[in-house]
């Protein structure tokens, strides 16, 4: 039932699949909030409504593996668009799930989304006339990750 003190929450609209080809995990060892590591983002395709094109290889995703299970996602990396404008992306988020999906995730193993949490908000970023528009966007995304892949369903927010 709905609650009359909160509004009808934003809409999430269909933006674009995000398939990015990743490298192998690089781990910095123990720092002061848990493991810091990164993974090189390879390259890959953005595909949907709105956004189609390629991920630009040389992307980072760092990470910290917290003490508590999860994992702090800072992705950086950069889609060339169909039209070959260029777009920064920002892509910061959550994973965590039981131990045993974590570390069935951890040998690579290919697990349903469902049954881990993995999330990310985009801010996206560019000087390119016909992307103008995604300088004010704010997107979710749903992700999934695989042995060499990640996965991501990413929502515009209204």
């Amino acid at each position: 039932m709905p609650n009359p003190a909160f509004p009808a929450p934003p809409q999430l609209v269909p933006m674009t699949q995000v398939r990015c080809d990743v490298g192998t995990l690089v781990s910095l060892g123990p720092a002061k909030y848990g493991e810091r590591r990164y993974v090189p983002l390879l390259g890959g395709t953005v595909r949907g409504p709105e956004l189609n094109g390629n991920i630009v290889e040389g992307g980072v995703d760092w990470q910290v593996n917290r003490a508590d299970g999860a994992l702090d996602i800072a992705a950086h990396y950069v889609i060339r668009a169909h039209d070959s404008s260029l777009i920064e992306v920002q892509s910061d988020g959550l994973r965590h799930g039981p131990p045993e999906v974590l570390a069935r995730l951890a040998r690579g193993e290919t697990v349903a989304r469902h049954e881990y949490f993995f999330r990310t908000v985009l801010r996206f970023t560019t000087g390119a006339p016909a992307w103008l528009h995604l300088n004010k966007v704010l997107a979710l995304a749903v992700g999934q990750r695989e042995a060499s892949v990640v996965l991501l369903d990413v929502y515009r927010i209204t």
